[in-house]
């Protein structure tokens, strides 16, 4: 198998990271600029957060947040509606042999993050990471114990 070739769960190679993060970079200048002419992006702000191309890079996923999380089915609508102009500016702006396909995702990332410090802050995680003072001081000595007899 060559390495071009990546099965579902191989890591992406640095050329798919490179031209990810200069397709990133492109979106996000279009957005920032006012490039787009729409209502729905004109009135949020949208943040690129990732963009993962596909192996042959003739697909771009971009992953996409609205500042405050409001109103994502229209952002994405409104950002598929511009998917033509912003490939071919996305062609424009990363030099490439083919321009790649574009769709766009919400970026649920940010939730998962979420989700999981509200279970390590709970009481719950707190409680079962929380060792008595006596029983440490206790652990502590029976390892420096077994470590002088080990040496011994």
């Amino acid at each position: 198998m060559s390495r071009s070739h990546h099965s579902a769960g191989s890591v992406p190679s640095q050329r798919m990271l490179r031209v990810a993060e200069l397709v990133r970079h492109a979106v996000a200048q279009l957005l920032s600029r006012g490039d787009i002419s729409d209502p729905v992006l004109e009135k949020h702000v949208v943040t690129v957060s990732r963009v993962k191309m596909s192996p042959d890079l003739k697909l771009a996923t971009i992953y996409v947040v609205p500042l405050g999380g409001k109103d994502e089915p229209e952002v994405i609508a409104a950002l598929d509606r511009h998917k033509k102009f912003m490939r071919g500016e996305i062609a424009h702006d990363v030099n490439l042999k083919f321009a790649p396909e574009v769709r766009f995702r919400i970026d649920d990332s940010f939730d998962n993050v979420s989700r999981i410090d509200a279970i390590l802050n709970s009481e719950r995680v707190k409680r079962d990471l929380e060792t008595p003072s006596g029983d440490a001081q206790d652990a502590a000595e029976d390892g420096a114990q077994d470590d002088a007899r080990d040496n011994a």
